[in-house]
């Protein structure tokens, strides 16, 4: 869909993404100062800090998650895989500006935040706690435990927007899905613009449904539909230390679980496209297709190649159809991981137009012009105007001749706009 205005966009997301039946969220803003500033001397104003709730009605006892793999997992990383093995779910308390990682403290702090939300929320289960946002600074736990009170009493059903809004970062506009599964529901919101290329799971996401499961089969489920989309995107191949995926039912509707898993499938594809499409200056969604790879991992891995090369991003920000950028990804991957590729039957598509095949290039000024257009039409307002302009993605068809397995990968241009937005980060 296109949208011309911050409005028309969230009136969209209020009206078709709704919370499932049996769930329900809140947000309270809270003010702190870092702890780190005030060690190095420093005085200004106070730093603004989201805190989301997610409850359920009743605890559950179906809920799958996935996290993150870098080496250096933030403090509610570490706890969420310990809570994932508990019986039963009864909230998440997310908090974006700092992500808690490797702080002094932060295990411990963040253990009683989950905990004192635990007190507060009726019934018997955990409460996982996430955090997003700068690495490195402690968590204002005193500041936090006092906004939970007011978090729990508010809490209510209907649309999804405020949560999905609420968790942003870097994110340019909040994303917040519905699709239909069965008699039921499948809410997703997701947070994540840059530090993006997950191992997986992804960034922050939170997927809620009323659809009847056990939680071998969700967890079946949400694992397939985790490694087709967000394991298949890319930002700037960068993975956080933050990055999870969490899924949870209120087992209330009926759906077949073929039905249930297209319809997760859809979703999943959905929310990780926008995420690229929202990633911190992206300037063009690239959309890699590989066909005739060996295997399926064979083919995202050469899709990722592509969408993971400064020089390939970088001239599809420039709209420049500079096709020998797209050839020396290709040769990099294939040669350094020793994928002997016969030239004769690879193949480059962008935009329906071959660029190579038959071991050479297929090039001339009226294609490269047709090719220019096609960048162009195709790219995203920069700075964003903080919602998503159109849909169009810059097609990029890759035939390797190996073998029959098929791979789709998303990922975005390098501009200008990203450099600044990383290099003021915390400015």
């Amino acid at each position: 869909m296109n949208f011309t205005s911050i409005e028309e966009y969230e009136n969209y997301l209020n009206r078709s993404a709704r919370l499932p039946e049996g769930i329900t969220a809140s947000s309270e803003r809270i003010s702190f100062y870092p702890e780190e500033l005030a060690v190095a001397g420093e005085t200004g104003k106070p730093y603004a800090m989201n805190l989301t709730l997610l409850a359920l009605d009743e605890p559950t006892e179906c809920f799958s998650a996935l996290f993150t793999r870098n080496a250096f997992p933030g403090h509610p990383v570490v706890i969420g895989r310990e809570l994932v093995k508990e019986k039963k779910l009864k909230g998440l308390i997310i908090n974006n500006r700092i992500a808690n990682v490797e702080c002094p403290e932060g295990y411990e702090k963040s253990q009683a935040v989950r905990k004192k939300m635990e007190e507060l929320l009726p019934g018997e289960g955990v409460v996982f706690p996430f955090s997003t946002g700068i690495i490195g600074w402690e968590l204002p736990r005193d500041e936090m435990i006092k906004a939970l009170p007011a978090l729990a009493a508010s809490r209510k059903g209907g649309s999804a927007l405020p949560a999905a809004r609420s968790i942003m970062t870097t994110d340019s506009f909040p994303k917040a899905f519905t699709v239909k599964a069965g008699e039921g529901v499948i809410t997703g919101i997701c947070k994540g613009a840059g530090m993006i290329e997950p191992n997986l799971a992804t960034m922050l996401v939170f997927v809620m449904t009323d659809v009847t499961l056990s939680r071998e089969e969700l967890k079946l489920s949400w694992d397939e539909a985790c490694r087709l989309s967000f394991n298949r995107i890319s930002v700037d191949s960068d993975q956080s230390t933050s990055d999870t995926a969490m899924i949870f039912s209120t087992n209330r509707r009926n759906a077949a679980k073929e039905e249930f898993s297209a319809a997760l499938k859809e979703l999943t594809m959905v929310m990780a496209q926008n995420v690229v499409r929202n990633g911190e200056g992206t300037g063009h969604v690239i959309e890699v297709i590989v066909e005739e790879a060996m295997t399926e991992e064979e083919g995202a891995s050469a899709g990722k190649a592509l969408v993971n090369s400064p020089l390939t991003k970088s001239a599809v920000f420039g709209n420049d159809p500079n096709v020998g950028r797209l050839i020396q990804a290709l040769g990099d991957w294939a040669g350094n991981g020793d994928i002997e590729l016969d030239r004769s039957r690879v193949s480059l598509v962008m935009g329906g137009e071959y660029l190579y095949k038959d071991g050479a290039f297929l090039l001339d000024s009226d294609k490269e012009a047709r090719l220019h257009r096609y960048l162009k039409e195709r790219a995203l307002p920069l700075p964003s105007p903080g919602f998503p302009a159109h849909e169009n993605n810059v097609s990029i068809t890759v035939r390797l001749g190996r073998g029959s397995a098929e791979s789709r990968v998303w990922g975005s241009d390098l501009s200008c706009d990203y450099v600044t937005i990383n290099a003021e980060y915390r400015s």
